[in-house]
């Protein structure tokens, strides 16, 4: 495919089209079988301990970070999943366009230009990423050239970093705005509308604050789109014709300072990014020649060893090598509490060192971190639509016509039918054209969901787009995997039951984490650590028989600790204790000289918010049911301990997806899974939500959602934040429908000014974009 060649240092990104997630997991090695007991304390290491449940994933082996196709996927320009097939982009800053209508001009010219497939606007950064097969560069920014905003291809390090937009000098402004009012206080004072030094104030304020707004009415004009500036402008000499020298030129004054408001809200939205951006460090610590040199930390390849010094940000992710501190994860993971960690931890980029000297081993590169992904992620939803905005985008297209039409009509049907003077009419109808722009209404979705999704970011809730966060708001029906979802992934020593009447707990602890310490099972581990400060015992004579358990010689006596097989084959009679046994846990048997002494209660702990976020998720109306692959009665057994009705186990990947659909055909569905083995149902649930993505590249690829905690009580604050988000969204349509509204009313009325018109359009804008951005603020309450 023959593309045309930019500039040196410019940016062609290739795009790729993602496969189905399902395709990539044909083997589902569910986690939900590690913990099988069934009755049985298994020490056969190489099958059981094999699918042991571990959200530690080795980041070196992420395959996008090894290779040149790392930068491609994972580079700056925003690419949906639904990007054409074997497309390219380039991405262009256009300083000058700052809101829809613009875009519009933009999307429209470029409809004309062969080779090019789809046009997405970033309209807070001021970019639009151009996807083409085959187009000529040169034709797409003379096009874009051709609406009077010359657009600047984008280097690399530019895509990378979003620009702060430009500082216009306000001098003129307010000039303009000086001399309007000393029109309007000229006549107010008893001066004619149409008295000569009236009227050169008015041209002199239109002069000094009035060009922008006039030029990008006249390239409207010439690309025959009915948009604000064009609407203005024709409102403005109309109002010139009728002698209305004053509002002429308060209505330009009020129309330009209102796009200066605009562009200052939506710079302020544009933060979000930019103090994201601000976590990473610019610079790492890195030995040279014997000597820790600082270097520019996107230099530094995966294996590097870096230095982070105490109060320092972590400069790329990666493992502790050596050292100990203590972390604030806060902007990656929404955890307040810094986490002490040491040689073998996983950190990340962002996170604080706030006490002691550590040497990490990078793990990934720059532009693959888990903050990259981060920043990559809400500014995708930038370029991105929901179900919401691209209804607005169709209803503008149909409103604005309609109005323009119903002006024309109201301008030459009233003084025809004399209910009003032909001047009468036609100054309504110039007050209906400022009424029929839909600035408001365009505004009101792209700033909404960036605030709500950059809150979310903040908070360790990564949620891919606005469609995402309309999914979230809607979901009634939540399916959630067992093992290291509701429970921690790992089993531990739940219950002790005493056989004898000799014994205590403590001393059964004991004996038993003497028999285990050398075993690396998890169910060994489970018991030493139950047994966590009691001294261990000498043990002699050890013998470990897998499948079964462990035998040994303690204080002369010969102890056994496993499951009902080895038992059968000591001869020990376990039958007066059955029907003591609940459903749903494991059993380690512990034996003396044949004889049972106590029984060990094995099962996967419970995390410990899951109680509490089961009964916020129900609270909330949202009816939860748990699919596994583990036995039923463990299953069963879980799902009363938290309170959930509906739970079933013994499933396959197949019969989760079947599941899925049936609560599918009931209401919206989401489902809570790691991102890794449940792919087919993640992918085929409305919401595909993941746990602990943090440390998983998987989960954060698959799921629409990642949660970057496992937490449970992150997915009710997701569902609230959502509800609230699209609560918010709503309520902004509604605000911008019912101004536009009245104003058309009072229009019609002939009550209505130019200027109060224009206070509706810039009042409502400014209205939808505040509480818009009331969603931003880090740390506010969505519950």
């Amino acid at each position: 495919m023959a593309l045309y060649q930019p500039k040196p240092g410019s940016k062609i990104i290739p795009v790729t089209v993602a496969q189905p997630h399902a395709a990539d997991h044909d083997h589902d090695h569910d986690h939900d079988h590690d913990h099988d007991h069934d009755h049985d304390h298994d020490h056969d290491h190489d099958h059981d301990h094999s699918h042991s449940h571990d959200h530690s994933h080795d980041h070196a082996q992420a395959a996008c970070c090894s290779g040149e196709a790392c930068s491609s996927t994972l580079s700056a320009a925003p690419q949906p999943a639904d990007v054409p097939a074997g497309s390219s982009a380039w991405q262009l800053a256009i300083p000058a366009m700052d809101c829809p209508t613009e875009g519009r001009l933009v999307d429209k010219v470029l409809a004309n230009v062969a080779g090019v497939l789809r046009v997405d606007f970033n309209y807070i950064e001021r970019t639009v990423t151009v996807h083409q097969r085959d187009a000529s560069l040169a034709q797409v920014q003379a096009a874009i050239a051709s609406t009077g905003m010359p657009p600047r291809l984008l280097s690399a390090e530019e895509a990378d970093t979003p620009a702060a937009p430009p500082v216009e000098s306000r001098g003129q402004l307010w000039l303009a705005g000086l001399l309007a009012a000393a029109a309007e206080g000229a006549v107010l004072a008893g001066a004619s509308d149409g008295a000569w030094w009236v009227a050169a104030l008015a041209i002199a304020s239109m002069l000094a604050g009035g060009r922008t707004t006039a030029r990008k009415g006249w390239y409207a004009l010439k690309l025959r789109t009915l948009n604000i500036y064009f609407l203005m402008s024709l409102a403005v000499v109309g109002a010139m014709v009728l002698q209305q020298w004053p509002e002429a030129a308060m209505v330009l004054f009020l129309f330009a300072l209102s796009e200066k408001l605009e562009a200052l809200s939506l710079a302020r939205a544009g933060e979000a990014v930019r103090s994201l951006m601000a976590l990473k460090p610019d610079t790492a610590w890195v030995e040279v020649d014997g000597q820790w040199q600082a270097v520019a930390s996107d230099s530094l390849q995966v294996g590097r060893v870096v230095r982070v010094r105490p109060g320092e940000r972590v400069p790329l992710d990666g493992v502790i090598v050596s050292g100990r501190g203590d972390f604030n994860e806060a902007p990656i993971t929404g955890e307040s509490l810094p986490l002490d960690k040491g040689e073998g931890d996983a950190v990340f980029a962002g996170a604080i060192n706030g006490q002691g000297l550590v040497q990490v081993q990078v793990t990934a590169a720059a532009d693959g971190s888990v903050l990259a992904r981060i920043i990559r992620s809400v500014r995708d939803a930038q370029a991105g639509k929901a179900a919401t905005q691209r209804f607005i985008d169709r209803f503008a297209a149909v409103y604005t016509p309609i109005v323009v039409a119903v002006a024309v009509l109201l301008a030459l049907g009233l003084p025809l039918a004399g209910i009003m003077t032909w001047q009468a009419a036609l100054y309504q109808a110039l007050v209906l054209l400022v009424i029929a722009c839909p600035c408001a209404l365009v505004i009101a979705t792209p700033v909404t969901l960036v605030s709500a999704l950059s809150s979310a970011a903040r908070r360790g809730m990564l949620v891919k787009g606005g469609a995402a966060l309309e999914a979230a708001a809607r979901i009634r029906y939540l399916a959630l995997d067992k093992t290291g979802t509701l429970t921690r992934g790992e089993p531990a020593v739940e219950d002790v039951l005493l056989l004898q009447p000799d014994l205590a707990r403590d001393a059964v602890l004991q004996v038993a984490a003497s028999l285990e310490a050398h075993s690396t099972h998890p169910l060994a581990r489970a018991v030493t650590q139950a047994a966590k400060g009691l001294p261990l015992l000498a043990a002699s004579g050890l013998q470990e028989t897998a499948g079964e358990g462990v035998q040994a010689t303690v204080n002369g006596q010969r102890w056994a600790l496993g499951n009902r097989r080895l038992l059968a084959r000591l001869g020990a009679d376990i039958t007066p204790w059955l029907p003591r046994l609940a459903q749903g846990s494991g059993e380690m048997w512990l034996c003396r000289d044949g004889i049972p002494q106590a029984l060990l209660l094995v099962a996967d702990a419970l995390r410990p918010d899951a109680v509490a976020a089961v009964a916020q998720l129900q609270q909330m109306g949202i009816k939860l049911t748990v699919l596994s692959g583990d036995q039923q009665a463990v299953v069963g057994r879980t799902a009363a301990q938290v309170g959930i009705a509906e739970a079933l186990g013994g499933l396959l990947p197949d019969d989760k997806l079947a599941h899925i659909r049936r609560l599918a055909q009931q209401g919206p569905v989401a489902m809570v899974g790691d991102g890794v083995n449940d792919a087919p149902a993640l992918a085929q649930a409305e919401l595909g939500i993941a746990m602990g993505a943090a440390g998983s590249d998987t989960a954060l690829e698959t799921a629409q959602v990642a949660l970057m905690e496992d937490r449970l009580d992150k997915l009710p604050q997701l569902f609230a934040h959502a509800r609230r988000s699209m609560a918010v969204l709503r309520a902004n349509i509604v605000l911008a429908l019912a101004i536009k509204l009245l104003f058309f009313i009072l229009a019609l009325a002939g009550v209505a000014t130019l200027w109060m018109a224009v206070f509706a359009d810039v009042g409502a804008s400014l209205l939808v974009i505040f509480n818009g951005l009331r969603l931003a603020r880090a740390g506010g309450k969505t519950c």
